[in-house]
């Protein structure tokens, strides 16, 4: 069996702009990382992703980038960026940065050449078109809302940004492109870093011809992401990015990839394919979805549908690729406001109930700062409250532009969905702006802080962060089982309780979890294993074949002939 030191892994995802300022300018840093790199050990984490720390003008928080070598000011120099690296490997723990190279900034200097006129060399390092009839070259939306197309007068072409405006695609079919790109990633990976997780990068690779998107007739205000995902050549991309950088270091890869499915994540991440290791997929995140608003719905995901999506990752995947587990990260509304339940009597089982659901599948769990502390949603009163562009965007498209949605249905769909939601900073202590900062916070504090917070949780053993910890002590615990085991979805139909089996040699382990507030029966004790033991539950007795609300459990024994 295939076993790397990044499969046994525990990840901790830290969005620096929200996790810890340490000057009083309201803005997360890197000495505020350092500040709590013990926190994220005591976890039993064992890498910190962090999100894009580069030098970026913030049209899109990071994800547009200036400068690959240089460090954000806001975030501080490239001496606390080592200092944070030196402290991190003292502790055992590595670090994972975010590479995003399917776009730049409009303001690299790249760009900045490539836009002055059609000879300059750099103008081939982006996608250009001339104008169609006297508009853009297809009616592509970008994922931001708005054509995916804008015109440079000085230029006399479109040019292809699939995502903000300030966001050009760069041309990967140009192979000074990627040299640039592998050069940039040797000179992080000679600082002495251990992984990449990669934007978007299965977007990489650009259609041969481009011609409209028939999806955008049915539904005008989707995008054109899926037309444009997994292109004709992307993998000879990834693996001309192995052989010329990945396989020379010992190294965590994940790439985000947006509208995979399980039989072209074996194409990505095939353990004989020389590609990346794992990649995050977006299906269980998408099926609250919904038909007309895309992602700004009401809905809650159904749990057989929640269920068959997970299921078919892990049995596709086993013993041939790998898997990423995850509920929530800076992109995505709060766990357990989303599949979970959020209110007072209920938000510590069931964000309890999602961790043990998810850690003890096959695959690299992910945890997003502040979900080891079940954080909720923040539903701030008003539209001037949020600073995400995609919200934003929304906004002006849905209620201001097209009038598709009152001011107050819209409202209710961003206190759901909105990514704002996940980058409203860490609530540390029950103080004043949730000892996140001394100052003004780029983004207003959840008000729940002063019950939800890291000096509480620490404080409870019954905590979520506890719950977490075991978790993660338990994964080290039992690697066979729980890290390289294989899966057994049962009662596929069921729409309460997620029910399935891990195997391993002689041992086998149930998990049970009740998605609902109510209290069921189910027929759990014919189906533990033998000599069954409880390894793990968010109730403090085993009720049997009673299930109360939002419990898990998960029992370890001999595997049943």
């Amino acid at each position: 069996m295939h076993k790397s030191w990044w499969q046994e892994a525990v990840v901790y995802q830290v969005y620096p702009r929200s996790f810890q300022d340490s000057n009083g300018d309201g803005i997360g840093d890197l000495p505020g990382i350092i500040q709590h790199l013990d926190y994220i050990k005591q976890l039993g984490a064992d890498v910190i992703w962090l999100n894009p720390i580069y030098k970026s003008p913030n049209a899109d928080n990071g994800y547009d980038i200036a400068d690959y070598q240089q460090i954000m000011p806001e975030f501080g120099t490239m001496a606390d960026f080592k200092r944070l690296l030196k402290e991190a490997h003292a502790r055992d723990l590595k670090i994972m940065m975010d590479l995003v190279v399917n776009h730049t900034s409009d303001e690299h200097p790249w760009f900045q050449a490539a836009k002055q006129s059609r000879t300059n060399p750099y103008h081939d390092w982006y996608i250009w078109r001339d104008p169609v009839n006297g508009h853009a070259p297809t009616n592509w939306r970008a994922d931001f809302g708005g054509s995916a197309w804008t015109y440079v007068p000085e230029v006399g072409q479109y040019y292809l940004h699939l995502f903000a405006v300030k966001q050009p695609d760069l041309n990967w079919q140009n192979p000074a492109v990627r040299d640039a790109v592998f050069n940039m990633m040797t000179w992080w990976c000679k600082q002495g870093i251990d992984g990449f997780r990669m934007d978007v990068i299965n977007l990489i690779s650009k259609p041969d011809k481009f011609k409209d998107d028939p999806h955008l007739f049915a539904q005008p205000n989707g995008n054109s992401l899926g037309l444009i995902a997994n292109g004709p050549h992307v993998h000879d991309y990834l693996r001309a990015m192995n052989q010329a950088v990945l396989s020379k270091y010992n190294l965590m890869t994940v790439g985000e990839a947006p509208g995979v499915t399980p039989d072209l994540a074996l194409q990505y991440t095939g353990f004989d394919r020389h590609e990346l290791e794992m990649v995050f997929q977006f299906k269980h995140v998408g099926l609250d979805n919904d038909p007309q608003f895309g992602k700004w719905s009401l809905h809650r995901p159904k749990l057989t549908d929640l269920k068959r999506v997970l299921s078919d990752w892990q049995t596709a995947l086993h013993g041939k690729a790998w898997n990423s587990l995850y509920w929530d990260n800076h992109d995505q509304a709060r766990a357990v406001s989303r599949f979970g339940d959020d209110r007072p009597a209920f938000r510590v089982r069931s964000a309890k109930m999602l961790a043990g659901t998810l850690h003890f599948l096959e695959g690299t769990p992910y945890i997003y700062q502040g979900e080891e502390l079940g954080m909720t949603n923040a539903a701030f009163p008003s539209i001037h409250d949020y600073r995400d562009l995609d919200t934003l965007n929304a906004w002006h498209e849905l209620v201001e532009q097209q009038h598709a949605l009152a001011p107050e249905d819209m409202l209710k769909r961003i206190h759901r969905r909105s990514r704002d939601n996940a980058r409203t900073p860490m609530q540390w202590t029950a103080e004043n702006q949730a000892g996140f900062t001394s100052g003004t916070p780029w983004l207003a504090v959840n008000p729940n802080h002063t019950t939800i917070n890291a000096t509480d949780a620490l404080a409870d053993p019954d905590s979520v962060f506890f719950f977490y910890q075991k978790l993660n002590c338990l994964r080290k615990q039992y690697p066979d089982l729980i890290v390289y085991g294989d899966y057994t979805l049962l009662d596929p139909n069921d729409a309460e309780v997620y029910m399935y089996q891990r195997h391993a040699a002689d041992q086998e382990l149930l998990v049970v979890s009740n998605f609902t507030d109510e209290t069921l029966t189910r027929n759990i004790t014919k189906r533990q294993p033998q000599a069954a033991q409880l390894l793990i539950s968010n109730y403090v007795d085993d009720a049997g074949d009673t299930l109360r609300p939002y419990e898990v459990k998960a029992y370890l024994g001999k595997r049943r002939s």
